[in-house]
């Protein structure tokens, strides 16, 4: 069925229709006008009554749907600028190490013989540094740091190129290194290799996810985290013997922040978290916050993670 234009008293309209309660219908055109009914209207499912398909709870609120949505939008926030200090912090990592180890050229950091060998492996060894070579060749000319050094030496050393590659790069990068150059790198954060390889395809989805404003609060990944301590100590129930949080949702995301992150840093991510949650619980009345919380991930205990060592 085609989807046609709406205007926003029709948007309103098919809220209204739906059980939404409009306190302020100038508010309510506002809001849509300049968030969007579509993204808005992506919130609805935390709203929605169970037991009548499309319908909203009873006594739920135009307001409650937008806090909801700026609740989204704030975590977004707080995941954002913490996934941009690993992501800043893994590109100084692995450059250091690629550089003390083969040498700081391009012609020395991008050698294929530089990384795995296997033979099922060099294809996409190939490609990857190919992707490499496009990103900073297209995104060089437009950054200060990389255009200084191609005037001034002629090339690009590591430690200057991985600020022009995506996290998305790096995190593909990270699994055609040598495995005593991951060893190392994951020794750094105290996990093993196969897990940082894990943790930074998810954080390089999160952070375009964060970035383009896109819906977090139910976001899966395709690749899940594996079963750790902090879901054992949690108490995190399971179903089919697989925990039901805390695998590929956001909470999956705060146990990889708890690894990577610096203690202080961590706990400052605690503390905005359970601000913008006390700040939704006051302004959300037909639904209980918990049935939130536990849509993208948190178990009840949640905060608990940051008392373990």
């Amino acid at each position: 069925m085609q989807k046609t234009f709406k205007t926003l008293d029709e948007q309103i309209g098919i809220l209204e229709s739906r059980g939404l309660i409009i306190n302020d219908y100038n508010y309510a055109k506002d809001v849509l006008f300049k968030e969007n009914y579509f993204f808005l209207n992506g919130y609805r499912h935390l709203l929605i009554d169970p037991e009548h398909n499309n319908r909203f709870v009873k006594g739920a609120t135009f307001d409650e749907l937008y806090s909801i949505f700026i609740f989204d939008r704030r975590m977004r926030n707080i995941m954002f600028k913490n996934i941009l200090i690993i992501e800043n912090n893994i590109k100084s990592i692995i450059s250091y190490q690629l550089s003390k180890k083969y040498g700081h050229r391009e012609k020395d950091y991008l050698n294929p013989k530089h990384f795995k060998q296997e033979n099922f492996r060099l294809s996409q060894v190939n490609d990857i540094i190919n992707k490499m070579k496009r990103q900073i060749r297209l995104n060089g000319k437009q950054h200060r740091a990389t255009k200084h050094y191609i005037s001034n030496y002629g090339y690009i050393p590591m430690w200057v190129s991985v600020k022009v590659l995506s996290f998305g790069i790096i995190a593909e990068l990270y699994t055609i290194l040598k495995d005593e150059d991951q060893e190392e790198i994951a020794d750094f954060y105290k996990i093993n290799k196969k897990e940082l390889s894990i943790y930074l395809s998810i954080l390089a989805n999160y952070r375009n996810l964060c970035a383009h404003e896109d819906i977090l609060y139910d976001h899966q990944t395709q690749r899940n985290i594996p079963d750790n301590r902090y879901h054992q100590i949690l108490n995190i129930p399971k179903v089919d013997d697989e925990y039901i949080y805390g695998k590929n949702d956001f909470f999956a995301v705060l146990i990889i922040l708890k690894q990577m992150l610096g203690e202080d840093e961590f706990h400052d991510i605690i503390r905005e978290i359970s601000y913008e949650m006390d700040i939704l619980d006051a302004k959300i009345d037909s639904v209980e916050t918990k049935t939130i919380l536990n849509k993208i991930g948190f178990p009840d205990n949640w905060r608990d993670i940051s008392i373990i060592d």
